[in-house]
């Protein structure tokens, strides 16, 4: 089982990638978006309050990200606050599962205390689509952490990872000149000049309308993918632009363009990378989007023009220097589904969840349990 969210649609894009390289192995997949555990109206509410907090308060979110970065007391709050729903979780495996896999941080924070209270028998892999580990991640009982190169997490967690390749499709790949004229005719792009593809992932966060003026001003010819932000795409189409809603096919996108200028480092930078596609980082959104880039531009995956007078020199320089090397040694590293295989292939069962009625005095423990977590989070936090 393959579980994760819809929130934003990273943690899904990397959750479809492995279940296919699952199926190719032979194996039957399940997949699970954990919010649905939660009733209707409380799933819409958690999705659409993450994402006014990107849109409207971002200077909220990041604080809130730092602050939880600091402590796992405020994580244990959240998972003493999924706690009544460990047992509708514990349902939705069904029996003859070998093993679990997240995608979604949260999802742990389920998963976790079931495996290690022995109630889930199988193994709970975790698979992180971040580059900063957040403490959201962790939670006691998940067996592995996978993680690609470069990741950082604090030392004070002490959580052994496994360091893995990207799940980017084996779709993005290097293409020739052949490749980008047909690509480029396909979008309806022009076939000559520098064209900067600027994504902000499936829900169009961010400075985008700046980052598309500023690309605009240093010469190269913004590309725009709204994802699903069709307000944003109303608000920037005209005026002789590229602007595109959802893609289907983003890695003929990646070979019509020499350059990807994103603001989260998120899964379409690892994709970028992994097409050979230079990529520059400019208006990172605050939280995980700063964190990611201050890792990616460490390590030289990317560059990141902190403002408008560096965004022109950074690509000129890296739309200047020839198609860049794909990240072929991410290819050299374990593939996460070949870790997931061999511990399916070596687990028993998860068997069917325990039978019978819920004792009633479950819901008032339940009930003290959130409330302790809230108050040691309180505490924590002050």
């Amino acid at each position: 089982m393959v579980v994760s969210a819809d929130i934003g649609a990273g943690h899904d894009r990397a959750a479809d990638e492995l279940a296919e390289r699952l199926r190719a192995r032979g194996f039957a997949v399940d997949r699970l978006n954990v919010l649905h555990l939660l009733p209707g109206p409380l799933h819409r509410a958690v999705r659409e309050a993450y994402r006014g907090l990107l849109h409207r308060l971002p200077g909220g979110y990041h604080l809130l990200f730092r602050l939880t970065s600091r402590s796992l007391v405020p994580v244990r709050a959240v998972r003493a606050l999924l706690r009544p729903f460990r047992r509708a979780m514990r349902r939705r495996i069904p029996p003859d599962t070998r093993a679990v896999v997240t995608t979604y941080p949260f999802a742990n924070q389920l998963l976790g205390p079931l495996r290690r209270h022995g109630r889930l028998r199988v193994p709970v892999i975790t698979y992180v689509t971040d580059l900063v580990v957040h403490p959201a991640w962790l939670a006691p009982g998940v067996d592995v952490y996978c993680t690609v190169r470069h990741a950082e997490l604090r030392p004070s967690d002490g959580v052994d990872v496994t360091v893995v390749e990207p799940l980017v499709s084996r779709a993005f790949g290097v293409g020739d000149g052949a490749d980008r004229r047909r690509a480029r005719h396909r979008f309806g792009l022009p076939p000559d000049g520098v064209l900067a593809l600027v994504v902000a992932g499936s829900w169009g966060a961010g400075e985008v309308a700046a980052t598309v003026a500023e690309v605009g001003a240093t010469g190269a010819r913004p590309v725009v993918v709204c994802g699903r932000n069709r307000a944003l795409r109303r608000r920037l189409s005209g005026a002789g632009r590229d602007v595109l809603g959802w893609v289907d096919d983003m890695p003929a996108l990646m070979r019509a363009v020499d350059v990807v200028v994103e603001n989260a480092g998120g899964i379409t930078c690892q994709e970028a990378l992994a097409a050979g596609v230079p990529v520059v980082t400019y208006r990172p959104i605050p939280g995980h989007g700063r964190a990611n880039a201050a890792i990616l531009a460490r390590s030289g995956l990317t560059r990141w023009a902190g403002s408008p007078d560096q965004l022109g020199p950074v690509l000129a320089a890296v739309t200047g220097a020839g198609p860049a090397s794909p990240a072929r040694d991410a290819r050299s590293l374990e593939d996460p589904a070949g870790l997931v295989a061999e511990a399916a292939r070596a687990a028993v069962p998860a068997g069917p969840a325990a039978a019978g009625r819920r004792s009633l005095l479950e819901p008032v423990g339940d009930a003290i349990a959130v409330v302790a977590a809230l108050l040691q989070a309180g505490g924590g936090l002050r």
